[in-house]
């Protein structure tokens, strides 16, 4: 868009100072700086995925580190995740409140899921839970619905009494 003419010599002269200051400057920016930048949010700090703890040979403690860090890191985000959803239902509560039962069912049942997989995932751990921590509770857990069905489902019932000791 082009600049309308000065409408004095005193803005003229304003106008010319302007450029001879901000030309450079702009040019500089606008060719030099904005092409060699990273394009990312300056509050993303991006992490690459580590191995996991089962990938980690008995002896490595570096590993070891880089996976309960991991860990740590996937817990805060899954907390976050979790406090978002809740927060939506709540906020969906306050707004639509004669009818929040009927208009926020499925914010309520996006939360009850995700609080489900996080307990899943985290509960019972306590707070100084780590890699390992998880890893055997995740183990434990698909031992017992391989044994037993999914949790929750209830126990197999056994028919012939050959399984029965």
């Amino acid at each position: 868009m082009p600049e309308a003419p000065a409408r004095n010599p005193l803005e003229a002269f304003i106008n010319a100072v302007y450029g001879a200051i901000d030309g450079p400057v702009t040019w500089f920016r606008e060719s030099v700086v904005e092409p060699n930048r990273k394009t990312y949010p300056w509050y993303h700090q991006k992490f690459r995925r580590v191995p996991s703890i089962d990938q980690c040979y008995t002896d490595d403690a570096v590993c070891y580190f880089e996976a309960n860090q991991q860990f740590r890191r996937d817990k805060m985000v899954d907390n976050e995740i979790l406090n978002i959803l809740r927060q939506r239902f709540e906020d969906c509560v306050l707004y639509e409140q004669p009818d929040s039962d009927r208009k926020c069912k499925g914010l309520l049942d996006q939360y009850e899921k995700g609080a489900e997989n996080w307990f899943i995932k985290y509960g019972d751990l306590g707070g100084y839970a780590n890699a390992k921590s998880a890893y055997m509770k995740q183990k434990h857990r698909m031992v017992w619905e391989r044994r037993h069905g999914p949790v929750g489902s209830g126990m197999k019932q056994t028919g012939d009494a050959t399984d029965e000791h």
